[in-house]
């Protein structure tokens, strides 16, 4: 593996025409760096918690209203869904929000979604095939939170997304279906309709495994669309919001070539206005395996009304990628992006932007061989205007950790 600071391998670029799949440009391989990079950010590691019996799931947000941002993280097996209260300085007191509910609280996330302008967490329950959400209230550390089902009715529940897909003004559903091979979307009934299952919209069948569920107005035309990926399908896609309600949702593929597309966001990396597409391939795929193994983003080059074209960027080799997240990291005011690898030896890295498209980006390794490591996050944990990390590992390791970015830059999200 690279060493921190090393230049990558450099590797061809590659876009592809939405919806079409048409080849729009396959650039020589880059050249090498022409200037050295800048040092790498100091990052103080931190054990959040350990002892979990199968950690996967992580939000931030501030959910006692005190201005720091608080974390969130399952405990799957253990069937616990935690948060952890911040006292301003990243010091954390675990709470409870949910323990001794069957199931398989997994990836969640968190939003006002009754309108009371509280903090509210949804979760998938993988096992279960359920999501559910818990009412945030004026006290969450003294409880209880109140639990709410959307439905019951998503096999094999994976991820899961809070954004107003019909734009009637309150926070939909959507989630993705691991085995359950599918991505559905969950209609918010408003506070008249809080307690039945919500209805449930199918955008996609017979994808084989998606995982990512991401949204943002990818076309520029005022409805919120649908990122996804599929990684036993090799597909990564988003889906347009159709204008009428009933009508199917457009599916438009970025890429189809590339190996085990894991998990990613929409996030403008070119800070030119749109969503681009950062994503980590090669969740089980052995190493030296082409098309695979690396952290990439997509540039979109948007043409609203004309279809969406997209840019393949190569950020660098990461054998058992699994996800991706953008922030910067650095205090240079350009996007890096933080990423996983699930394998045994897993590990968590950055990539450093290095601001110009003739130099590579220089990977620095955070934690070395911890095993199956998968969701990573960024946020400012201790208000010092520089984006922290937070990353889970599971089988193996089993534990939430925080890197503290003591960089002197002062950067944002």
């Amino acid at each position: 593996m690279p060493q921190n600071g090393q230049r990558l391998a450099a590797s061809v670029c590659r876009g592809w025409l939405s919806g079409a799949v048409l080849a729009v440009a396959c650039a020589a391989l880059l050249p090498a760096p022409a200037s050295v990079q800048s040092p790498a950010a100091p990052f103080a590691e931190h054990l959040l918690a350990g002892g979990y019996d199968y950690a996967y799931g992580l939000a931030a947000a501030d959910l006692d209203r005190d201005g720091d941002l608080d974390l969130t993280s399952s405990d799957t097996v253990n069937n616990v869904l935690y948060w952890y209260e911040n006292d301003g300085k990243a010091n954390f007191r675990r709470r409870l929000v949910q323990e001794n509910e069957p199931g398989w609280f997994e990836r969640h996330v968190v939003g006002d979604v009754n309108g009371d302008r509280l903090p509210d967490i949804v979760v998938v329950k993988n096992l279960d095939g359920h999501v559910v959400w818990f009412e945030g209230n004026r006290r969450p550390a003294d409880g209880p939170w109140r639990r709410h089902v959307v439905t019951t009715n998503c096999k094999r529940a994976y991820d899961v997304e809070l954004v107003d897909l019909d734009r009637d003004g309150d926070l939909d559903v959507a989630a993705s279906a691991w085995n359950g091979n599918h991505l559905a979307w969950f209609e918010n009934p408003g506070r008249t309709g809080a307690e039945r299952e919500w209805v449930r919209r199918v955008i996609a069948e017979e994808v084989l495994e998606t995982r990512t569920i991401r949204a943002a107005d990818i076309n520029r035309d005022g409805r919120p669309d649908l990122l996804a990926t599929a990684r036993k399908s090799n597909l990564l896609v988003w889906y347009e919001n159709p204008a009428q309600r009933d009508a199917p949702w457009i599916p438009h593929p970025i890429e189809e070539k590339f190996l085990s597309p894991t998990h990613g966001q929409l996030y403008d990396v070119d800070r030119d206005g749109d969503p681009d597409v950062v994503i980590a391939f090669g969740m089980l795929e052995k190493a030296g395996t082409p098309n695979t193994n690396c952290v990439a983003w997509y540039e979109n080059l948007g043409r609203p009304g004309k279809g969406t074209v997209w840019q393949r960027h190569e950020v660098g080799e990461l054998v058992g990628g699994f996800e991706a997240f953008a922030a910067d990291l650095d205090g240079d005011r350009d996007v890096d992006l933080a990423a996983t690898a699930w394998r045994p030896d897993g590990m968590l890295v950055w990539f450093e932007n290095p601001g110009r498209p003739d130099v590579l980006w220089a990977r620095h390794v955070l934690k070395e061989n911890w095993a199956h490591a998968n969701q990573v996050i960024a946020a400012d944990l201790n208000g010092d205007r520089r984006s922290d990390l937070v990353a889970s590992a599971e089988r193996g390791a089993n534990e939430v950790r925080w890197w503290e970015n003591r960089g002197t830059g002062r950067g944002r999200r």
